[in-house]
């Protein structure tokens, strides 16, 4: 008897109960023997056995419009060292797995590796990649699974923000999940219409002194920002953040940093939001400027929402297409869904040789897209620290001298990407431009 494994690492993201489905129904009809295992590869590495639990049809028939994992999920590396990876393996013995599917981002893809080397070729795996990062190094165009719902579901929340900001004239800093790239925060930022987003594809940290971003380039690009939205007389705004941000900036800055099994800093504790929100206000403050700013984190409210129509059909072709993978011999691979063929991808494919982990798919800034985003946003840009006239409306609105305010915002406004799109979008943004309209930039 033929036996699959199902494990789910990681971060939760809608759509995980559509693949379990979609799997678990296609290997039962072919004769195989469906095993759920809690709690990711927790158990397993504990040597526990008894969380595997036997899943059928019923079980799973009606799950995929379900947020979250019917197996849970965990973040522990099972080959953290080399006595973890053995007692994996020996689990997976004992419970008589021939097949084993996971479920999850980077880091899961990564153990799934390791797991199907330590058995040499006993078991025969396969990988479903699952991120609403959207950062794994799939084909250009290609989203992970759950990214379209949780900017979906992100793009509701900010506008709600949105509304609270213009009704309270406030400014909110939103820390978007995003641990290495910046794909989540400008797309909800994009769909909602959001007065700017600040993401990490945007520097070359090798530019600045020590090969860090400094934190205080970040918080004058949205002091910038805010300046120019008070010269055009408007007092409130909605600035996203990417958290991917903090792996950029230096480490004094931030002080002491948790890891977790992976050894990836665990971001959401270090609250870029208030950092920023810190260092915007005492500048503003000191020169009589009031502008009440409110720092929040955006993340956790996405990654169980019950998956969109795009995710449920994605996520149920990428688990058949896991099981078809493993029932005609293959192995050590990523399937992906590539317009209407089902590839897979082996794990050496997305290995970065260099650091032996899985390569992380950034945000082309130089993409025309990315131009069609950047266009629509409201932050300081080259013409803005050379022309007098915009000069001498933002240093009136900064409350600076002219000199003052050229000197303060010249490097934020030199950094901005210099893209453009191919029908000549140009620049949407209605700060001191009055005679243009725009709905864009935050409203």
């Amino acid at each position: 008897m033929r036996t699959l494994a199902i494990v789910v690492g990681g971060g939760p993201s809608p759509g995980i109960n559509a693949v379990i489905a979609a799997a678990t129904i296609e290997a039962r009809n072919h004769g195989v023997t469906v095993l759920g295992v809690q709690s990711g590869f927790r158990a397993l590495v504990a040597g526990d056995t008894g969380r595997a639990r036997s899943l059928d049809i019923h079980d799973v028939s009606r799950i995929h419009f379900e947020g979250g994992s019917i197996l849970g999920t965990s973040r522990v590396n099972p080959a953290k060292t080399p006595d973890d990876l053995q007692r994996v393996a020996e689990s997976l013995h004992r419970l008589e797995v021939s097949y084993l599917l996971t479920i999850g981002g980077d880091d899961t893809a990564f153990g799934a590796a390791q797991v199907a080397a330590a058995m040499r070729g006993r078991l025969a795996t396969v990988h479903v990649p699952k991120t609403i990062d959207n950062d794994l190094p799939l084909p250009p165009g290609i989203p992970t699974f759950g990214f379209t719902t949780a900017v979906n579901v992100g793009k509701n929340l900010v506008h709600n923000l949105m509304q609270d900001a213009a009704t309270g004239d406030r400014w909110f800093f939103v820390t978007v999940m995003g641990r290495h790239a910046g794909h989540l925060a400008l797309g909800v930022a994009g769909a909602a219409g959001a007065t700017l987003a600040v993401i990490p594809e945007e520097f070359r940290v090798e530019e600045f002194p020590g090969s860090h971003l400094p934190l205080q380039h970040v918080a004058d690009i949205l002091e910038g920002a805010i300046i120019k939205r008070l010269a055009d007389g408007r007092e409130h705004g909605v600035a996203l953040v990417a958290e991917g941000l903090l792996e950029s900036l230096d480490p004094a800055t931030l002080g002491p940093v948790e890891r977790d099994s992976y050894g990836n800093v665990r971001l959401a504790e270090l609250g870029l939001g208030r950092l920023l929100m810190e260092r915007v206000t005492a500048s503003l403050t000191a020169r009589g400027v009031r502008v009440p700013i409110q720092p929040l984190d955006l993340g956790y409210e996405l990654r169980c929402a019950p998956p969109d129509g795009f995710d449920i059909q994605y996520c149920r072709g990428l688990g058949y297409a896991a099981i078809r993978f493993l029932l005609q011999g293959g192995s050590g691979a990523m399937v992906t869904v590539q317009g209407d063929r089902l590839v897979p991808v082996p794990f050496a494919e997305i290995i970065d040789p260099a650091t032996g982990r899985v390569r992380v798919r950034r945000v082309d800034v130089q993409s025309e897209m990315y131009a069609v985003y950047l266009s629509y946003m409201i932050r300081l840009r080259p013409d803005d620290v050379t022309a007098p006239e915009r000069i001498r409306k933002l240093a009136a609105a900064g409350r600076l001298t002219e000199d003052e305010f050229v000197r303060r915002f010249r490097p934020v406004a030199a950094t901005v990407p210099q893209v453009s799109a191919s029908d000549n979008a140009g620049d949407r943004d209605p700060a001191v431009r009055p005679s243009r309209n725009t709905t864009g930039g935050g409203g």
